[in-house]
């Protein structure tokens, strides 16, 4: 029997709305934080052979140093993205922001492998659970019409700093060495603290389901930039809500259990295979004849084109269907994948096979930000969802270390290329268990829907 939802609950009636200034304001400012996580991510790539050289590393060695950083990713979406359905989630981007400004300027003077690989490891933390948490706080502001191409344009905000990082880096790194470059980063991140404390309050569906002190007065401080009613008192929970408990217990039993591993197998395949080509890409173009800064730009291409895939699947995954689109990009990143292995070492034909992955590739990753936190409630929709991507952290670290090895071991370009484009194909038939888990429309009452929607 269908639970009526509370008329007081000013969730439903915002989802319903139109995007407001407040709404696409915080959006924009989750936009910034991702273009500053996908500098942040590939500023190793983008410094790899002048580390290499100054270091004197070895393909294994780069291989490492890779996976430090991604498995501070999947232990700070395991371990800091959930204190954001403790604290609050602008409490835990703030925090992030931090620990990314504090990294970025220690790895600048690290002065050996061992120390850039743990400074790498904890900088990670912070993009990990800063990536996760802004997922959440775009999901839950957005409205139903602009949900996923708010996702998207905050997906797309990953290969604008990636490419506007990779640009900078050229100049940075001719004109005072690959140490600047994460100087710049660890400013960059400072100077976003300011518009997170203007622009991105807490949360309402943290405020209305989890009730901190003082819920009530920041709830009607949220309504207000959005020129809504004042509430007189918080709404009632929503049964999603009331039923679930805030930990990680609650997403590992029936309804949730099935979703969760899917969830998480599909994010492990899709990082495997998309941080194997985010990584290493800019080395191998060198390795076949581009110079260090034909190999920047190279990864550069490759973020363009993955601009445009997000953007398209933020425009037509309504029309399509989120999941249909998203195994789409994931089957066309397979095949990209293993042209980009088959082409001829020109570059031109390199050039344009790494376009055709940045397209594939960023639309495959921003399908995974559109899919997952639907299907976790709001008490543990950052946990959910953080578990998810910590797991595909474990990806994301075993995709560059597995590529490391398989060089290493005389592996040539299009045998390790069509290898780890591979996992995209069961990525897609993931995909499949995560949509046969969500509840059916016609048995949740609106109220309800919109809580699952998140």
């Amino acid at each position: 029997m269908s639970i009526i939802p509370d008329p007081t609950d000013p969730r439903a009636a915002i989802r319903q709305g139109a995007m407001t200034p407040f709404q696409v304001a915080a959006v924009a400012v989750c936009v910034l934080i991702c273009a500053l996580d996908g500098f942040d991510v590939l500023v190793v790539a983008f410094t790899a052979a002048s580390i290499a050289k100054d270091f004197a590393l070895k393909p294994t060695d780069l291989g490492l140093l890779f996976s430090a950083g991604l498995a501070g990713m999947g232990l700070g979406a395991l371990l800091i993205a959930p204190l954001s359905d403790r604290f609050g989630r602008r409490t835990t981007v703030l925090l992030c922001l931090a620990i990314l400004c504090v990294g970025m300027l220690a790895a600048a003077a690290t002065r050996s492998l061992t120390e850039l690989a743990l400074v790498r490891l904890f900088t990670g933390l912070g993009i990990g659970g800063g990536l996760a948490t802004v997922n959440i706080v775009v999901a839950e502001y957005a409205t139903d019409r602009w949900r996923n191409l708010s996702i998207s344009l905050m997906s797309l905000g990953y290969p604008i700093g990636a490419t506007l990082g990779g640009a900078f880096s050229v100049y940075l790194i001719a004109a005072y060495g690959w140490r600047s470059v994460y100087v710049f980063g660890g400013l960059v991140a400072l100077a976003l603290v300011p518009a997170v404390l203007a622009f991105l309050p807490e949360s309402l569906d943290y405020l209305i389901a989890r009730r901190p002190a003082g819920a009530l007065t920041k709830v009607n401080r949220v309504l207000a930039r959005m020129k809504r009613p004042a509430l007189a008192a918080l709404p009632a929970p929503q049964r999603a809500e009331a039923e679930t408990g805030a930990s990680l217990a609650a997403i590992a039993r029936p309804p949730y259990l099935t979703r969760t591993l899917a969830a998480c197998a599909a994010y492990f395949c899709v990082m495997t295979t998309c941080y194997f080509f985010l990584s290493w890409t800019p080395k191998v173009l060198t390795e076949q004849g581009l110079s260090v800064s034909g190999g920047i730009s190279g990864a550069m291409l490759m973020n363009l084109g993955g601009a445009v895939g997000c953007l398209l699947f933020g425009f037509f995954a309504r029309r399509v269907g989120t999941r249909r689109l998203a195994a789409a990009f994931m089957a066309g990143l397979f095949v990209a994948g293993a042209v980009f292995g088959a082409v001829p070492a020109t570059p031109a034909a390199l050039l344009a096979a790494t376009l055709g992955i940045g397209f594939c590739l960023y639309g495959s990753i921003n399908a995974m930000y559109a899919v997952v936190p639907p299907v976790f409630p709001a008490p543990v929709r950052t946990t959910g969802t953080g578990l998810a991507m910590s797991v595909g952290r474990l990806g994301a670290v075993t995709g560059p270390a597995v590529a490391g090895m398989l060089m290493a071991a005389g592996w040539e370009r299009p045998e390790y290329s069509a290898a780890l484009a591979l996992p995209m194909l069961a990525a897609a038939l993931c995909l499949r268990w995560v949509a046969a888990e969500e509840p059916a429309p016609a048995r949740t009452v609106p109220g309800e829907a919109a809580a699952v929607r998140g």
